[in-house]
């Protein structure tokens, strides 16, 4: 699943937002985020008008990208969950379905053990969507008559 390219669609997109809004309330978050692990920005919900979250989407996928570095070096394969501790802002980091870094911003308002739980939930979410959308692309390249043309094909047509 990791290797092929994803685009994602206007109904998925609603569905991602809308699991992203539903975890700001549950978790009593400050702003949850969700990032390519690319770094590319997807979506966000909360407190986010004063966050620079291209910014934030980069540096989260290099910070995920340093954490499995890390991991690898201890003979881990991935730390699926890191926890930053901040004298008034947290960051708790979740990889998603292999795909996708989910970013909790919280505060004294809500608790580590609540955003783990909550946060849990919504990848499972997630993790169900993003099928959704390969499974979408699988049936889409399927359908198009340019799936079914091979190398072979086009070296006939060229010969």
């Amino acid at each position: 699943m990791v290797d092929q390219q994803m685009v994602l669609y206007e109904e998925e997109f609603r569905q991602i937002a809308a699991v992203c809004e539903r975890l700001t309330r549950e978790a009593n978050a400050k702003a949850v985020l969700l990032v390519d692990k690319n770094g590319q920005f997807i979506t966000s919900s909360g407190e986010v008008d004063n966050l620079d979250t291209t910014s934030l989407a980069s540096l989260t996928a290099g910070n995920y990208a340093a954490t499995s570095g890390l991991a690898k070096l201890i003979g881990e394969k991935e730390f699926p969950n890191v926890f930053h501790e901040g004298e008034k802002d947290n960051l708790h980091l979740s990889i998603v379905a292999q795909r996708a870094i989910l970013v909790v911003m919280f505060d004294q308002r809500s608790s580590l053990g609540l955003v783990r739980l909550r946060v849990k939930k919504s990848s499972e979410e997630l993790t169900q969507i993003f099928h959704s959308i390969l499974a979408k692309a699988e049936r889409q390249a399927q359908a198009t008559p340019f799936g079914e043309i091979t190398d072979d094909d086009i070296d006939n047509l060229f010969s």
